[in-house]
């Protein structure tokens, strides 16, 4: 191990080999304040073991059969990379009819003749031991001539209709479905219940392979593969669990307590399953470690009720399920310190007049000290209604005056001592420019003079500098500047800008600019720059159907160049007194030929531009009226839709007048069903925008067209449009309705979904009615109000939340579509199961006496179940109100009132008292009392002693839940406490710095939904209640559910790509030719001599993705490369490496063949993996939490 560092370096190459060291290690950091120990990290070495000698057969087929090649590859530590190539180590191609599967075999959906050759070769390239093992060659020979015909699909892999596939929370999904039949099929992927998640989604080997990344509980589901050619469709349904190993909600955290103080470590993780949570102090199971009475275990919190010094130690919190652990160091600190101020004393703070003055107080001591100040040697604490006491001690003075000037005390204070510090405060005029520089027009060659004058506090320094256009002064000696001018002397036109006066000091500054213009010296008249005038003497000639030529004069352009005329036009048929812009010319152009619309009473008007702006329209043109024309579009907008289930609505958008191109605007409006054989019915209509057609059948698809026409002629031929006849209310109810009892108050429900054709209209969800018949405690016939939950869309299941414990339920389930619901299904009839009971309604105790008491009180208003007793506990309370040993005591259920005999006289007993069902233990009530007192002693006792009252109810939120969709969530809860309580949720995303957002339950429901959520994203919530009583639940965490998935672009099916990985293949195997040359056939040249031999190689890369080999690299002809190693120079495992997973290593290879003809590669590079952020605790991803590979 390295001195001083904690590391443990094993060097294999000297103490060893590599199997030694296999095995589990954990590291322990020791002192005497306690031992904290890291995660457990596993050794293995990597193993690559040979392949099985086995005899080969050649295979004949027909032309059109199914082919399985098996690879079974030997296994190894990390498992091989699996690939197919040639004797001329070529990859041999794929397609949708030849490709690869997951566990290595090549698949053939069916054979053709080309298929025929006698090297099919199988590779498994181990990475970490740098070798590659290669499988005899299988032969395949392929009968030419009548193909075996021609069948519909059927699945290679997997086998049957079903299966199951699991999964880690974080990992890669990857499904795989092959299938053979003639035509090759083609394979498709979908998600029953759900869709596939965006932007996690991939396809693999040609659709054959279905990659979700980053997988969640969300993904859990059913997946159906669809192989489908032209003579059948087959499919296989996968049923997908994901698995979690723990992951932290709340890692516990480390923990300063002074003695007597109470605190608590808390330790929450979830996973699948759930994880269990167990605690160790100083790195030895809580169990078995010395007894601490101020400590108490309760689940995973560890609660400390009057702490003392000598439990100061590090506690490990372990969260393991069979996917992995988590561990997680957190030191409890027992301090117990007097105060201790921190900040210099008499630091002097000086502060600027009008502005807020911060005066420090950096404190520390154990148990946290009070802060309080004081100004002058005799003043009172210093109130919160002047001045600002914030939590780090410091006072904060929001403004300063001159009579805040003086010496402050702070003072801290805790049971332990006092400690005090004076600081200084002076209080400082503002620093003014009384003179500020005035703007300024100087002649070329003149000379100026800026003023700027500062007053400042008299025991300040200013310093006055100049800038121009906010840089400095040129360094020019034109530019003098004294103590409250700026002269420029002989100025140029270059001197122009905005100077700026700049008056600094420690505590403030202050600025005044203006603006210097420089003229010439015999200033000429400016020309007037303007707009143009108006053009004018507007003339229409060479006069056509649809096009006119519009000259005019330009007007006087006032010293700046025309740039561009605007031609705007008048429809005085259509829209008198509107212009509109019709087209823009160069300014040099005074002529331009308009294209005209038909039927449109033309006027012209034309607008000059330049650099200043725009002139004024000039007189309007004479009017010239265009002939008439058939129109050249349709109306937009077309829409079908039925307002009474026997009609259909054909809307339109209608042209406008200028688009009418002539007189007798009319609509012909055509219809037929869209699934029918029928001929299209047609009508003319008026210039209007709607038609109602009559007598439909209900709910029926309908292709709907509209044409213009005038008295010219008609428009082009529309394309058709689909609309619907009118909706009706369905016909069948929603069948085979089940529901699954989750807890005591909350339900699943299925149903089966209703035939399309049934629904006669737009599908909007399903919707549930429940309602509760009866408690089965009370017996109640009261008729409660019916609840109605809808689920939007194709939805076949939802969750119904807050349910009353041990009742009984009716619900239905009814289809609901754009008119209405349909009928109800048969009532289904369910139970929810007993859940714990509310706190008895009241305690009280009576008839005291010398050595007993009475007590009295009414059953749980709210029972949740049969009452199987109650429990009473009972302490006596000495007279400084410690606790006394505490008395258990089981009461029958139908009891209200029970005396306790043998009691103490004259002592105060604390009770407490609840109710139990077989759900468990209900909130308890407190009370305390007094026996009554001897005579002789009761001189000595308060008037008020004996007089106990029962304590509120102490309210409690749990059962907290959420069930999520893809943007919403519904979350419930169980409340015991106080009726009438105002509810509300907050919540936010996991790890998001924001505030919690807020919503207020409507009236006392025990759950809400949330909407407006993002689609794949963890959440936490919590419940509260309002009021002086308020608490707040333990948060829960949700992700909802993902959104619809993007389509992805392969770089490997592009060609340009395929075209480069086979230049680089082709290259390598000219290579390889070579170096097979110059090395005799079947020499024997083992890795490990290479290794020892060149410590440090030059790697050449292998593909992963291709299987193509990296530049054969001969150890005679090549110099080793001082960089590309794959572990360190004195083969050590280093510190950044000790986490590594067996999933990260990297790859590359210089080639060369054993004698028996496998292959033999040396690999480096490793990917570079970063460390995890965090100095307690980590998260183990999978069910190693950490693991080393040595070759």
């Amino acid at each position: 191990m390295n001195p001083g560092s904690g590391t443990l370096v094993i060097n294999i190459l000297s103490e060893g080999k590599a199997e030694t060291y296999e095995g589990i290690y954990q590291c322990t950091a020791r002192n005497e304040r306690g031992a904290a120990i890291s995660n457990n990290i596993v050794v293995r070495p990597s193993r690559s073991p040979l392949w099985t000698k086995e005899k080969l057969e050649p295979m004949t087929l027909q032309n059109g059969q199914p082919l399985v090649l098996p690879c079974r590859p030997p296994i190894g530590l990390p498992p091989p990379i699996i690939f197919w190539m040639d004797n001329s180590f070529q990859r041999l191609p794929q397609s949708e009819r030849v490709s690869q599967g997951l566990n290595g075999d090549l698949y053939f959906s069916n054979v053709l003749p080309e298929d025929t050759r006698e090297d099919y070769i199988c590779y498994a390239r181990f990475n970490h031991t740098q070798t590659i093992q290669q499988k005899q060659p299988i032969s395949v020979k392929v009968i030419s001539g009548k193909s075996s015909g021609e069948r519909p699909p059927t699945f290679l892999t997997p086998e049957g209709n079903a299966s199951n596939k699991e999964e880690l929370r974080g990992n890669t999904l990857s499904l795989e479905c092959i299938a053979e039949g003639l035509p090759t099929p083609i394979i498709h992927w979908r998600k029953e219940d759900g869709t596939l998640p965006a932007n996690r989604t991939f396809y693999k080997n040609f659709r054959k392979t279905l990659q979700i990344i980053h997988v969640s509980e969300a993904d859990s589901g059913k997946y159906q593969c669809i192989a489908k050619n032209a003579l059948g469709v087959v499919h296989h349904t996968i049923a997908v669990t994901v698995k979690a190993a723990p992951y932290w909600i709340m890692a516990p955290r480390n923990l300063v307590l002074s003695p007597g103080e109470d605190g608590s470590l808390i330790c929450r993780a979830n996973g699948n399953p759930k994880p269990k949570i167990s605690w160790l102090t100083n790195g030895v199971p809580i169990e078995i470690a010395p007894d601490d009475p101020s400590r108490k275990i309760d689940g995973d919190t560890i609660i400390f009720s009057t702490i003392q010094e000598r439990s100061s130690a590090v506690y490990q919190c372990n969260a393991s399920n069979e996917y992995g652990y988590l561990l997680a160091n957190a030191f409890v600190n027992v301090l117990a310190e007097p105060p201790r101020i921190l900040t210099s004393a008499n630091t002097l703070y000086q502060v600027i007049a009008n502005r807020p003055a911060l005066l420090d107080c950096v404190f520390f001591g154990s148990p946290l000290p009070t802060i309080e100040w004081f100004k002058g040697a005799k003043g009172s604490a210093l109130r919160e209604d002047i001045y600002v006491l914030h939590e780090n001690g410091t006072l904060e003075i929001p403004v300063a005056q001159k009579d805040s000037t003086g010496t402050y005390t702070c003072v801290a204070r805790n049971k332990l001592g006092m400690a005090k510090n004076e600081v200084q405060l002076e209080i400082k005029d503002p620093t003014m420019i009384i003179k500020q520089p005035e703007y300024a027009v100087v002649q070329r060659g003149g000379t100026v003079t800026f003023e700027c004058k500062v007053k400042h506090d008299p025991t300040l320094v200013p310093t006055v500098r100049w800038l121009k256009d906010n840089s400095e002064l040129p360094n020019e000696d034109r530019f003098t500047v004294n103590k409250d001018h700026l002269v420029i002397a002989d100025v140029i036109d270059h001197d122009g800008g905005t100077y700026t006066c700049v008056a600094n000091t420690t505590l403030d500054n202050v600025s005044a600019s203006a603006m210097l213009s420089v003229v010439a010296p015999t200033p000429t008249p400016a020309p007037i720059y303007d707009v143009p005038n108006p053009p004018f003497d507007l003339e229409l000639t060479n006069h056509l159907d649809k096009s006119v030529q519009l000259s005019w004069t330009p007007g006087d352009n006032n010293n700046s160049p025309i740039t561009k005329f605007i031609i705007e036009y008048e429809d005085s048929m259509h829209d008198a007194g509107l212009w509109h812009h019709l087209t823009e010319v160069p300014g040099t152009q005074t002529t331009t030929q308009l294209q005209l619309s038909p039927y449109v009473n033309y006027s012209f008007r034309v607008v000059a531009v330049n650099s200043i702006g725009s002139s004024l329209p000039s007189e309007a043109s004479e009017q010239y009226l265009t002939k008439a024309a058939e129109p050249d579009k349709n109306p937009t907008n077309v829409e079908g839709l039925g307002s009474e289930p026997d009609n259909l609505v054909i809307t339109w958008k209608p042209l406008s007048g200028f688009e009418s191109n002539g007189p007798g605007l009319q609509y012909k409006v055509s219809w037929r069903q869209k699934d029918g054989d029928d001929d299209w019915t047609s009508v003319v209509v008026a210039n209007v925008s709607k038609y109602i057609v009559s007598g439909t059948p209900t709910f029926v698809p309908y292709l709907i067209k509209v044409q213009a026409l005038n008295d010219v002629g008609f428009a082009p031929e529309p394309a058709a449009v689909m609309g619907h006849s009118g909706e009706d209310l369905p016909m069948v109810a929603p069948g085979n309705v089940r529901v699954n009892v989750v807890n005591s108050t909350l339900a699943e429900v299925h149903w089966d979904p209703v035939p399309l054709k049934s629904i006669r209209g737009h599908l909007q969800g399903y919707r549930i009615y429940y309602w509760k018949t009866q408690s089965t405690s009370k017996r109640s016939k009261r008729h409660l109000e019916k609840k109605i939950l809808t689920f939007q869309g194709s939805k076949t299941h939802g969750m119904l939340p807050g349910l009353e414990p041990f009742s009984h339920y009716k619900l239905n389930v009814r289809v609901v579509n754009g008119k209405g619901e349909g009928p109800a299904s048969p009532d289904r009839v369910f139970t929810t199961p007993e859940g714990v009971p509310s706190a008895p309604s009241s305690l009280k105790i009576i008839n005291p006496t010398l050595d007993s008491l009475t007590l009295e009180w009414e059953p749980p208003s709210h029972p949740n179940g049969i009452l199987t007793e109650y429990t009473l506990k009972y302490q006596p309370i000495n007279s400084t109100h410690e606790l006394g040993p505490l008395v258990d005591i089981k009461i029958p259920a139908n009891k209200t009132r029970w005396t306790l005999k043998n009691l103490n006289f004259s002592t105060r007993y604390k009770f407490y008292f609840y109710a139990q069902t077989s759900a468990g233990s209900g909130s308890q009530i407190t009370e305390e009392a007094v026996t009554t007192v001897d005579e002789g002693k009761m001189a000595g006792i308060p008037p008020d002693v004996g007089a106990g009252k029962v304590q509120a109810i102490k309210p409690r939120i749990r059962n907290l839940t959420a069930a999520a969709a893809e943007t919403s969530a519904t979350v419930s809860w169980e409340y015991e406490g106080p009726e009438h309580v105002t509810f509300y949720i907050e919540y936010g995303v996991v790890g998001s710095k924001e505030d919690w957002r807020k919503e207020i339950v409507n009236g006392s429901r025990s759950y809400f939904g949330l909407k407006g959520l993002m689609p794949g994203t963890a959440y936490k919530v919590r419940v509260g209640a309002e009021g002086d009583s308020g608490f707040v639940s333990a948060e829960d965490v949700f992700e909802t559910g993902p959104a619809m998935a993007s389509r992805q672009v392969d770089i490997a099916t592009q060609g340009w790509f395929i075209g480069l990985m086979c230049a680089v293949a082709l290259l390598i195997l000219i290579l390889l030719i070579v170096c097979f040359i110059r090395r005799n056939k079947g020499g024997k040249y083992p890795v490990k001599e290479k290794e020892d031999a060149h410590a440090d190689p030059e790697i050449q890369p292998m593909k992963e993705d291709d299987g193509t080999f990296g530049e054969y690299s001969d150890a005679e002809y090549q110099r080793p490369s001082k960089k590309g190693s794959r572990t360190p120079s004195e083969r050590t495992v280093d510190k950044a490496g000790s986490d590594d997973s067996l999933v990260d290593y990297g790859e590359g290879v210089n080639g060369q063949f054993n004698e028996d003809g496998s292959f033999i590669g040396q690999y480096s590079g490793k990917k570079e993996k970063e460390p995890a952020e965090g100095n307690e605790s980590s998260e183990a991803p999978s069910p190693v939490n950490a693991m080393n590979s040595f070759v």
